[in-house]
Order: C-alpha cells, then structure tokens, then sequence
C-alpha cells in the first residue's frame, strides 16, 4: 500500500520534469532560428565572420527575396541541395509553432522581463559562464576530428576562465589572451566522417536540424558533466536561464530579423545548410 501511495507523486515529478525538459529544449527553435536567418541576410563578408559578432550598425542587411545561390555555392560540396526539404509541409507548421506561440508567449516575454532587470554586462556574464562549462563537448568533438590543437585551446581556455575569470564570468582567455572559441559539435564530426545530412527537420521545443545533426545534438547533450553532478531541477533551471538569457542578449537583433525577412523559414533552412556545409568543410 505505501508503495501505491507513491506513484502519484512520482508522476508528478516525472511530469515535472518531462515539462522542464522541454522548456530547456526551447534553445529556442525560434531563438537559434533567427540567429540563422540573421548570417543568411549578411554581406557575404559578414557570413564569414560568424565567431565575431558585429553589432547592428555593422550588419548590411540585405532583401530576403535574393537568391542565396552564389553565397550556397561557395560552400556546398558535390551532391548537396541546399532547397531539398522533403518535409517542408510538416516543418513549416513545427516552424509556426515554435515561433508564434513557444517564443511569443513564453519565451520572449521572459527574456524581456530578465532584460528589464539585468544590464547587458551581467547578461554577457551569465553567457560567459555557460560557454564555459561547455567544454567538454567542444574539447571531444575536435579531438574526433583530429583537431588536437583545437581541443589544447579549448582546455586551455576552460583553465584560464576558470580561474583569471572567476569561474567562467569572464572571457579572458579570448580578451587577454586572444583565445578563441571553437564552434564545434557532434553533427559537424559526423559530417567530417562522410555522414550525409539527412532530411532538414523541425520539431517543437527544438532548434532546427537536420536528422544528422540531431542525433549529435542529443550527444551532445548528453556531455554536458553538470546533469550527472546536481539534482535534475537544478538542471533544468541552469538550462531556463541560459535559455532565456540568451534570448535577452538578442531581443532587438530577432525584432530586426522579423521584420526584415519576408519568408522566414525559407531564409533560415538555407542559412543553416549553407553555415553547416561551410563547418564541416573548415
């Protein structure tokens, strides 16, 4: 009998949690859509400077309408098809939903209550923060591609902003030593294996994907050492707060994207193929 009288209350963690876990998922399929979108209506000078973000006055925003031809061209290797989609029809009703209802009403409000109450400084901080604990997946993503003097860099970065840099709050391994960060995951080392792309893909609380790059996501996720460490609430909180901190970060940047891409979707499909070829070819 006292274990009967326990399953309701262990549903309701797992129901908890399973909700938790989805709004940290969120990562936001808008959220990281937009930034897409975003290098995809850039110079193509500017798409080549994606690990140094430029601020509004330094982006040339270009119509939607015009073809991404040429810029696709440069990065695409034998047999790709930067328009294929397959499954367009159910993408596009995932797109409406992450955006016009997950970010409308849940996540944009959030970030910007947490943008009324926090200075940009602190919000870098934060992000700062989380870049940092990242480390692992960055430094075992190069070392499978080989790149060992990537994932030195990235040991050596997560040594100084540890330390110099209180825990991560400041980059200073980049701003004192000129250590970059390497944009690096699970779906761009399978694709430096000879893993084809799969199907572009779009689901609810997710960022998009292709059927490739989402199981290095789920990998990904999968290396981060904090959830085997601290309770699952305190992960789904740490995830909610970079979550929205980051939507903070970039509130008028999106607002501009919005209003100056006349299909969206299209713009960002386009701009993630093309950004993920261009990867994998570094």
């Amino acid at each position: 009998m006292k274990i009967a009288h326990r399953y309701p209350t262990l549903l309701v963690l797992v129901l908890f949690f399973l909700v938790g876990i989805s709004s940290s998922l969120l990562h936001a399929s808008y959220s990281y859509a937009l930034e897409e979108s975003e290098a995809a209506l850039s110079t193509p000078e500017e798409a080549n400077t994606t690990d140094n973000p430029t601020t509004p006055d330094e982006q040339t925003a270009i119509p939607a309408e015009l073809s991404y031809s040429m810029e696709m061209a440069e990065v695409a290797t034998p047999g790709e098809d930067f328009e294929s989609d397959p499954w367009e029809s159910f993408n596009e009703k995932m797109f409406w939903f992450n955006k016009e209802v997950l970010d409308r009403y849940i996540l944009k409000p959030a970030a910007t209550a947490w943008d009324f109450v926090l200075p940009d400084g602190v919000q870098r901080s934060i992000h700062n923060f989380f870049d940092n604990v990242k480390v692992v997946q960055r430094v075992v993503n190069n070392a499978l591609q080989l790149k060992f003097g990537g994932a030195a860099k990235e040991v050596a970065r997560f040594a100084i902003n540890s330390t110099v840099g209180f825990a991560g709050f400041f980059d200073v391994a980049k701003d004192g030593f000129g250590i970059e960060e390497s944009d690096n995951d699970m779906g761009i080392t399978f694709g430096v294996w000879g893993m084809g792309p799969g199907p572009y893909l779009v689901l609810p609380f997710l960022p998009p994907f292709t059927v490739r790059d989402g199981i290095g996501y789920a990998i990904d996720t999968a290396m981060m050492p904090a959830y085997y460490f601290i309770p699952w609430y305190a992960s789904i909180g740490a995830g909610a707060t970079d979550i929205v901190n980051e939507r903070s970060l970039n509130l008028d940047r999106f607002e501009r994207v919005e209003e100056s891409t006349i299909d969206l979707y299209s713009a960002v499909r386009n701009a993630y193929l093309q950004r993920r070829a261009a990867a994998i070819k570094r």
